[in-house]
């Protein structure tokens, strides 16, 4: 098996059969996880957010539509 090293990178490095980049040093790769982790768990935060406020605005929507409906079936009561 043979690895070219991962240019601007210490530490890492290409393995040349699989493709894979794999790190030397498990200091650099538990920091290099902590902020991949880190950052997987904003953007679920985030879409989580996209979702509530989505949802948020249908629901006002359907809001605004019963609310029309009781303003319209009161005026045609009077």
């Amino acid at each position: 098996m043979s690895y070219i090293k991962v240019k601007d990178k210490e530490h890492w490095f290409r393995n040349t059969q699989s493709g894979s980049i794999q790190c030397s040093d498990t200091t650099e790769y538990e920091r290099y996880m902590s902020s991949y982790r880190s950052a997987e768990k904003k953007e679920q935060e985030f879409q989580t957010l996209q979702n509530e406020v989505s949802e948020l605005k249908s629901e006002l929507g359907d809001i605004k539509s019963l609310l029309l409906t009781l303003v319209q079936n009161q005026n045609h009561d009077d």
